[in-house]
């Protein structure tokens, strides 16, 4: 009965980070940056690569700076790769992809940024099921693919809006 309830009892570092979340929804970027940051001086840097994961994936939405918000994107994706297997992380992963995708956009690097949305696609197929989240994130997907277009340029070339394709 006591393993039951383990399994079951919630994860009090992500109601903390939830709490947090919603106060960074509620507006107040600053804070929700702030008290992030103390969870994560908290947890270090070894600990649990769950808890490590999500508060990287939140902390980079509070970010400024798009080398900043990506360089917390890439931890949490480190985190979600030291759990390899965990149970509740490979659904992360097409939003981890598609958060660094976006991040790359920002930073001008579109080559980076299409590896990760090819890595999203294949993650939501793999892990999303058929309901608000997945359709969620396949659209967001579908949003950068068409704002990327299909150019294949390397990494530093000029983004520009998608092309049209020839008739």
């Amino acid at each position: 009965m006591a393993e039951r309830q383990e399994r079951t009892a919630p994860d009090a570092v992500l109601t903390r980070i939830g709490q947090v979340v919603m106060l960074h929804h509620a507006g107040d970027r600053e804070e929700a940056r702030r008290r992030l940051l103390d969870l994560w001086a908290e947890l270090g840097e070894h600990g649990e690569p769950l808890h490590r994961c999500t508060l990287a994936h939140y902390l980079a939405d509070t970010q400024d700076d798009p080398g900043d918000e990506l360089a917390w994107d890439l931890r949490a994706l480190s985190a979600a790769d030291e759990a390899e297997g965990a149970e509740g992380l490979r659904g992360f992963y097409p939003s981890l992809h598609l958060n660094l995708a976006a991040d790359y956009v920002k930073l001008g690097r579109t080559g980076a940024a299409r590896t990760h949305l090819r890595r999203a696609r294949g993650a939501a197929a793999a892990a999303l099921g058929d309901d608000g989240y997945g359709d969620g994130v396949r659209a967001a997907i579908s949003r950068l693919e068409l704002r990327l277009g299909d150019d294949d340029t390397p990494d530093g070339d000029s983004w520009g809006p998608p092309r049209q394709r020839p008739n």
